[in-house]
């Protein structure tokens, strides 16, 4: 029985000590703040200076304002102190291992953000301070910190911003806080789809200033932020790059066409739209040029003078055959030099150096056009095998057809090789290859009243022979009327089917009637009008014959100057395809330079290239 009181007086004991807890942490808490003053720096001498141990978790970054220039943090910080007026003995304070105070109730130090950006300036959240026995105090304010960051964006999309954190006491020199730093600590961070941290180095430094000989210690840490840069390469180099390709596509574009300026100009436009985005993103300042409006300066240059060269290419495409020749310079440069080093042939390389382009394209038609023959005809007419090579020999060919009894011709024209002369040469002569053309397009009006005159002044003699002679010779004479007309008509006829004229010699005499009289006049007057009227059919044919010839002389220079402009032309095209050529080729041999050049020269771009693209 003894043992059982004794166990419930153990007991009782035991939960009596554990009641006590609460009245020792309240007595502790009443005797330690009863002479505290929070504005009293807690060192035991006032010569004595005060350490505080600073150090900087950082949980997320969560924004970097490129525009204007803002970095915001989530972060806690973490100071540490020992104060001399909080010190107890456990002993005498059972239980009571560590106590916590407002930061209104006791000496915390003034840490501040120097370059705080936020509207209260102290974003952070004011929490308990936990104390130990020991006097040694651990403050961990949370907060949202807004701070100026100088964001460089020299190589954007490919940079790496440094943000400093500059914390340090407001109130509280060298002498009395001695501020010191402690690591930063990262191993809470949440990743950013932006940025990647890099680190959060930090220092220590001390500023004089000139009002004051004592130290101003601060605690500066530097967080270290790399660019993503996947988001931009595809939302803005990518479209970039394909719209300097659109500019060589401009060079491939015919002159023909009409669109060569529509799509340099559109590419301009884009490019421009490309390049507000840019400066929306980034900021309004003079110290660097952004490696991205670089890129994109250097392909509106481009795209500018690509524009230009466009606009010449299309000046040499439609120039004016008529405002004068090529310049020789222009000449030996697109024509021959340029085109030899692009492997560039000209269009009538292949074709027979002996010919003129018109010539050569007109043997070419030849063959397949079909011959013109005479509606008044029933005689087939042969085409000959080749067409007069020049002017001089179209004129011997009319000549022969004036002339056709000169000693010196050698072959008469004729529609049927029976009708030849026996004594002409067998071998024809060049510059007979003419098309025979019969004289029925050659019989005019004034031919036929010149020979309707001659038959009634030929009818009238006649007459009068008749009324003078014998009666045979009247008969002779009225049989003689109408055989002359019908000898006319006969040689009329003859013509108009192509017959070359009978071979009469004329006489020296241009009056019949004075060199024979009697029985033979009639007979003399009917030869002397077949001579009249054949010597009146052929200066009818002569003046014909020569104002063909003037048409065809006039047809021939036509054809000549059109050939000398077509090939001027087709001069002046083809420089404008050469410059079309070599601007094709060195548009894109710049384009591609200025394309490494400019996006390799940033430090990081090979990181951002495996980390972000591989």
């Amino acid at each position: 029985m003894w043992k059982a009181m004794a166990l419930w007086l153990l007991i009782f004991a035991t939960l009596l000590r554990a009641s006590l807890q609460g009245p020792h942490q309240r007595l502790l808490l009443r005797e330690l703040l009863r002479d505290y003053n929070p504005m009293e720096r807690p060192v035991a001498n006032d010569s004595q200076i005060l350490t505080v141990q600073f150090s900087f978790t950082l949980m997320q970054v969560m924004d970097v304002d490129e525009k204007n220039q803002i970095l915001t943090t989530n972060a806690w910080l973490q100071m540490q102190w020992y104060d001399h007026y909080l010190q107890w003995n456990q002993s005498e304070y059972p239980g009571v291992k560590n106590l916590r105070f407002t930061s209104d109730q006791i000496w915390t130090p003034d840490i501040l953000l120097y370059n705080s950006a936020h509207d209260k300036f102290d974003a952070t959240f004011k929490t308990n301070v936990l104390v130990n026995s020991s006097g040694f105090c651990e403050y961990l304010p949370p907060g949202i910190f807004v701070s100026t960051c100088t964001v460089d964006v020299r190589w954007f999309p490919f940079d790496i911003q440094r943000c400093e954190l500059k914390f340090g006491s407001w109130t509280f020199d060298g002498w009395l806080v001695d501020l010191q730093m402690k690591e930063a600590d990262v191993s809470g961070y949440m990743t950013n789809g932006e940025w990647d941290l890099l680190g959060v180095p930090g220092g220590r430094h001390e500023v004089f200033y000139d009002c004051c000989p004592q130290p101003y210690p601060d605690v500066t840490f530097v967080v270290t932020l790399r660019r993503r840069t996947l988001f931009y390469a595809l939302n803005l180099l990518v479209p970039c790059v394909l719209l300097s390709s659109m500019t060589l596509v401009c060079f491939l574009l015919p002159a023909n066409s009409g669109e060569k300026i529509s799509l340099g100009i559109t590419v301009l436009l884009s490019l421009t739209v490309f390049m507000l985005m840019v400066a929306e993103i980034m900021p309004a300042t003079s110290d660097s040029v952004p490696l991205i409006g670089q890129y994109f300066a250097s392909i509106m240059v481009i795209v500018g003078t690509s524009v230009v060269a466009t606009v010449i290419v299309l000046q040499f495409h439609h120039h004016n055959p008529n405002s004068g020749h090529m310049p020789r310079w222009v000449h030996l440069v697109l024509l021959q030099w340029v085109p030899w080093f692009l492997r560039m042939k000209c269009p009538g390389d292949g074709a027979d150096p002996t010919l003129s382009g018109c010539q050569a394209d007109f043997q070419s038609k030849a063959p397949s056009s079909p011959t013109t023959t005479a509606t008044t005809t029933t005689i087939p007419t042969p085409v000959p095998p080749n067409l007069p090579q020049s002017l001089n020999s179209l004129q011997a060919s009319l000549a022969q057809l004036n002339h056709p009894h000169r000693p010196n011709s050698q072959a008469v024209i004729s529609p049927n090789p029976a009708h030849r002369d026996a004594s002409a040469s067998p071998h024809p002569q060049p510059n007979g290859q003419l098309l025979y053309m019969g004289f029925q397009t050659l019989q005019s009006a004034a031919e036929l009243e010149s020979v309707q005159r001659s038959r009634a002044a030929t009818h009238g003699r006649f007459t009068d022979a008749a009324a003078g002679g014998e009666g045979e010779g009247a008969e002779a004479g009225g049989g003689g009327g109408p055989g002359g007309d019908m000898a006319i008509h006969h040689e009329i006829q003859s013509s108009k089917f192509g017959s070359p004229p009978q071979d009469i010699p004329l006489s020296p005499d241009p009056d019949p009637f004075t060199t024979s009289s009697g029985p033979c006049g009639l007979e003399a007057g009917v030869a002397a009008g077949g001579r009249s009227a054949a010597a009146i059919r052929s200066v009818a044919v002569e003046h014909q014959l020569h104002a063909l010839l003037t048409e065809v002389q006039f047809l021939v220079e036509r054809v000549k100057e059109q050939d000398r402009q077509l090939g001027l032309a087709e001069q002046w095209q083809f420089a404008a395809a050469v410059i079309d050529r070599l601007c094709l080729m060195g548009f894109s041999v710049f384009n591609i330079i200025c394309t490494i050049a400019i996006l390799m020269a940033a430090p990081n771009f090979g990181e951002a290239l495996s980390k972000d693209f591989l």
